[in-house]
């Protein structure tokens, strides 16, 4: 994989991200809008975490870290490059980043119906939490 280069996103990357998104992601978010990305970029520079292969967008990965805990989401590799290790690549970065801003233990936000990301997931070595359950509720319409 010498030809995947990982690096974070910036401002001129959002709308390939959110097209991105759009064919590799599973499922979607409240956040998957310009504005909601505008805003991780902003805040959080180095969160959002893009591989590429060939000049062109190959996976994402959101790592955000709090100051308390170090949060993951949207891991996504273009279907036509699953199992190559980009998915791995992207981990190791958030990892690498994380303990680079002082986190401790990363998790991830996984949908119970993702059974092939399960999978993506307890290879890397991250287990279901069990005795949590998420709770939310939509602060605008």
């Amino acid at each position: 994989m010498t030809d995947l280069r990982i690096r974070a996103a910036g401002p001129e990357d959002l709308d390939t991200v959110l097209a991105f998104w759009k064919t590799s992601a599973e499922g979607t978010s409240i956040s998957d809008d310009r504005s909601g990305v505008e805003r991780l970029v902003a805040r959080d520079p180095g969160a959002l975490i893009l591989a590429e292969r060939g000049g062109e967008l190959a996976g994402t990965v959101i790592a955000g870290f709090d100051g308390w805990r170090c949060h993951l989401y949207r891991l996504a590799v273009h279907p036509d490059q699953r199992r190559q290790g980009i998915g791995s690549a992207l981990l190791a970065a958030a990892e690498e980043r994380f303990v680079r801003l002082g986190g401790r233990r990363g998790d991830a936000m996984v949908l119970t119906r993702n059974e092939t990301a399960h999978h993506a997931w307890r290879a890397a070595g991250y287990a279901p939490e069990e005795k949590w359950r998420r709770w939310v509720k939509p602060l605008s319409d």
